[in-house]
């Protein structure tokens, strides 16, 4: 396949201008079982003509091609990788049951809902503001204990506090007793406290340590008894050794992860005018799938690159990536914006990741 490439070579990082089929069976025997995420953003088949494709196929054409897909994406995970599928109401109830049959249905993990817009739309009956992300595991309890959290929110850090001068910093205070359902009789007893005050656990509950424990921990000064000494009993929980994070949810908000226009807009930083992309997707969103899916080294892999946002945002977030398109925008848009993302753009999640530029990535025209 005729081939050049921009920026420092030997990266791993590859676009590759084909048929996705065609191009999925000529990678496999090289990614099998390699790949830590996968991001698709294929057709949604809503019987719209677009100026870079025409999204209009019979609803059994669509799902048959793209079930095709899914079972060439499958084998390509790692046992702790997921797919994430961005996908709209008209089809995503067809294609989550087409997935469970390829991935498994014990390897569904939720669904996701972006507002991915915020205008109204009162053209329509309804005034469709959102998507979804199908996410599926190779398998859900590796991916579960692999996923990374969210990064703490300022509000999250804003509990931890050092009311009493703790040299180990920071620290929020927790709940000392649990329900007593699954107690045992060594955590049932009178807490005493260091001022004498005795302390009995609410009714149904009982102490979270044995009597023995609670004393070593009360004389690390792990428990919190109020700034009286008088409170109920709690333990601290340092930010030093808690590495708080959030767990993700399934509502992404505008505010959050960006929509289609403002996804439009960064585009049009960086391309011509005439080679607007329709739809693309922010670089926030995808920012924040691989943040949860992926760490800095893996491989990520869009097999429907589109405009090219999945391989930017890898890119920047030093990840390695595979990235698929079969139309012209392989070359007007994915290849000249990864060019520009190479030479350090300030646009998208470049301040965010305090990207600089740098990298590089090898293009690759296959016969179609």
């Amino acid at each position: 396949m005729p081939r050049y490439s921009y920026g420092t070579p030997g990266t791993g990082n590859a676009l590759y201008h084909g048929e996705n089929s065609k191009v999925l069976a000529h990678l496999a025997p090289a990614l099998r079982g390699a790949v830590r995420c996968i991001y698709i953003d294929p057709p949604y088949n809503n019987q719209e003509r677009y100026a870079h494709y025409h999204d209009a196929l019979s609803h059994a054409a669509w799902l048959a091609n793209l079930g095709e897909r899914l079972e060439q994406l499958a084998p390509l995970l790692r046992e702790d990788g997921s797919l994430w599928i961005s996908i709209d109401d008209r089809e995503v109830h067809y294609l989550k049951v087409a997935a469970d049959a390829v991935l498994g249905r014990e390897n569904f993990v939720s669904t996701v809902v972006w507002q991915q817009r915020t205008t109204r739309e009162n053209r329509k009956v309804f005034s469709n503001n959102h998507e979804y992300l199908l996410v599926y595991a190779k398998d859900a309890r590796r991916f579960r204990q692999a996923r990374n959290p969210l990064a703490p929110s300022s509000d999250l850090l804003s509990r931890y506090k050092n009311p009493d001068g703790d040299a180990r910093g920071p620290w929020q205070s927790v709940s000392a007793n649990v329900q007593a359902g699954h107690g045992t009789a060594s955590q049932f007893y009178v807490l005493v406290a260091p001022n004498g005050r005795r302390h009995e656990p609410p009714k149904g509950r009982c102490w979270v340590y044995s009597q023995r424990r609670m004393q070593q921990e009360i004389h690390a000064r792990n428990v919190w008894f109020g700034k009286d000494g008088n409170g109920v009993p709690r333990l601290k929980r340092f930010l030093s050794e808690s590495q708080p994070g959030l767990t993700p949810e399934t509502l992404w908000t505008a505010a959050e992860v960006g929509t289609n226009d403002s996804a439009k807009k960064h585009l049009l930083q960086l391309l011509p005018d005439d080679t607007v992309f329709e739809t693309p997707k922010p670089e926030a969103l995808l920012h924040r799938i691989l943040h949860i899916a992926t760490h800095p080294g893996d491989l990520v892999l869009d097999a429907y690159l589109g405009s090219g946002t999945t391989a930017a945002v890898a890119h920047k977030m030093g990840r390695r990536y595979v990235g698929i398109e079969e139309g012209r925008q392989a070359v007007t848009h994915c290849f000249t914006r990864l060019r520009h993302v190479v030479e350090g753009e300030r646009g998208g999640i470049s301040e965010q990741v305090g990207w600089s530029g740098g990298g590089g990535f090898e293009f690759f025209r296959s016969g179609r």
